[in-house]
């Protein structure tokens, strides 16, 4: 049967007809977009040819005023526009505009989050509204999420014990996978910092939609978010020390010397990230020749890394005992050539996951995997501890910016409550106990360096060992 029944031409470049691959006897329209190589169908809701041919003249009249406004003619669902938004930013990591990793983790959040949301809504019907209910579908649906995934371990749990294969396999199949195949484990808590970036991403979406005259630049979602910026992880003075004692012991604890290399290899790893404030995505690209060691005018020891990471490039500098750290990994590393990768994997192979399961372990077995505000801490919080260090110690908003290759903005936003830390001589002077702060000690507070040899034993307790040299980049 013929996809277009009783077609008529009421005037050029509009068709009434039906349609013959449905069961009703209504009538379609198609319109000729003018100016352009595209027409719209639209289904006219009604068997009457003298009705039809009325509201096909209706159609059209208002296809034409739309064009004329500048408006939308044509109506989508978000997953279509989305699945087109896509296509386009895959290509653009295909010529190196943003990474894989930027273009999986937008796939992630449109296939996961934001098509559960809006996905079957015509993008024309989205309004500021959807955008402002984002956050609290989405910690909602966290939770669910996270109530699903329990119910399916406790059925996976019982099917192992009554050793049920099938059951096993069907319950296996259930669980929520990403677009490598991997299994999704749903938290159920999602942060602010979370909920921005897909919001952001949803609003991407948005104007794409805008681009291709979908939706009128004024349905673009404005506004900024309101959430509330969350504060970093990082360990206390206490809490490194602590650390540094109990890390020491788990590299001893090790049962053969593959586990030794490995613990070894990411307790050097946590004490270079404290002590330069590196991005993961930073340290996961240095390699041998991005590290130069040198000395300043009065002969202390520095060390200069070129790091790479989130597009940019820049230079940081470390205090000499960065130079020890970075020295231990080398002498144990199967990778110590000039163009290696200075995290590796006992093979000699850059380390995808920079130890991540082992820095989890050691922080659950020391009791450090939860922050005192109930937050899991990941590799993140060294580069946050260091930045926390580093204020209390007094050194420049300006400058340590520079250091971490962000801005000063940031830095205030995210670390405003080490301000009064800081200044509490300041704070406290004229109380009981706290004299003018031109008798006050200026001492550096011992507890707050980033260092980790100084965390676990004060320098007068154990001679300073010579450090070992790194080679100087060619």
């Amino acid at each position: 049967m013929s996809f277009v029944l009783d077609p008529q031409e009421l005037k050029p470049g509009l068709i009434l007809f039906r349609r013959g691959d449905v069961k009703h006897r209504n009538w379609y329209c198609r319109i000729k977009v003018p100016k352009a190589d595209r027409y719209k169908t639209v289904c006219l809701r009604t068997a009457d040819i003298n009705s039809a041919k009325e509201r096909a003249f209706d159609e059209d009249a208002e296809v034409r005023a739309l064009i004329k406004r500048d408006l939308p003619i044509f109506d989508r669902p978000f997953n279509a526009v989305a699945k087109d938004f896509l296509a386009q930013q895959k290509e653009r990591a295909e010529i190196g505009e943003i990474t894989q990793h930027r273009w999986e983790n937008i796939d992630s959040v449109i296939r996961h989050q934001l098509n559960a949301y809006v996905g079957s809504i015509q993008v024309s019907q989205l309004g500021q509204d959807r955008w402002a209910g984002y956050p609290i579908w989405r910690r909602k649906d966290a939770i669910r999420r996270k109530a699903i995934e329990e119910d399916r371990q406790k059925r996976l749990e019982k099917a192992i014990e009554d050793k049920d294969k099938r059951a096993i396999a069907k319950i296996e199949a259930e669980a929520p996978r990403d677009n490598k195949g991997r299994v999704r484990l749903p938290a159920g808590e999602v942060s602010n910092a979370s909920i921005r970036t897909e919001m952001s991403i949803f609003r991407s979406v948005m104007a794409y939609a805008a681009s291709k005259k979908l939706v009128t630049e004024s349905q673009i979602f404005k506004g900024r978010l309101l959430l509330s910026k969350d504060r970093r992880e990082e360990f206390t003075p206490e809490e490194y020390r602590h650390l540094h004692t109990f890390a020491r012991k788990w590299i001893k604890e090790a049962r053969s010397d593959f586990s030794k290399w490995y613990r070894k290899t990411a307790y050097a790893f946590l004490l270079i990230m404290c002590n330069t404030g590196m991005r993961p995505p930073e340290a996961k690209n240095l390699r041998w020749r991005d590290i130069a060691v040198r000395t300043d005018n009065e002969g202390r020891t520095l060390v200069v890394m070129h790091v790479r990471g989130k597009g940019k490039f820049r230079d940081l500098v470390a205090a000499g005992n960065v130079a020890e750290y970075l020295g231990r990994v080398r002498e144990i590393s199967n990778a110590t050539r000039l163009d290696d990768f200075v995290f590796t994997n006992h093979k000699g192979e850059p380390a995808s996951s920079l130890y991540e399961g082992l820095i989890e372990s050691l922080l659950i077995k020391a009791e450090l995997r939860i922050s005192s505000s109930g937050k899991t801490r990941s590799t993140y919080c060294f580069r946050h501890t260091y930045a926390t260090f580093r204020l209390t110690e007094g050194v420049d908003v300006y400058f340590l910016a520079k250091q971490m290759g962000t801005s000063v903005k940031m830095i205030e936003d995210h670390y405003g409550h080490i301000t009064p830390v800081k200044n509490a001589e300041r704070i406290l002077q004229g109380l009981p106990g706290w004299g003018p702060l031109a008798d006050a000690a200026q001492d550096e507070a011992k507890g707050g360096s980033v260092n980790g040899d100084a965390a676990e034993t004060p320098p007068a307790a154990k001679p300073k060992a010579k450090r070992p040299k790194l080679k100087r980049a060619a």
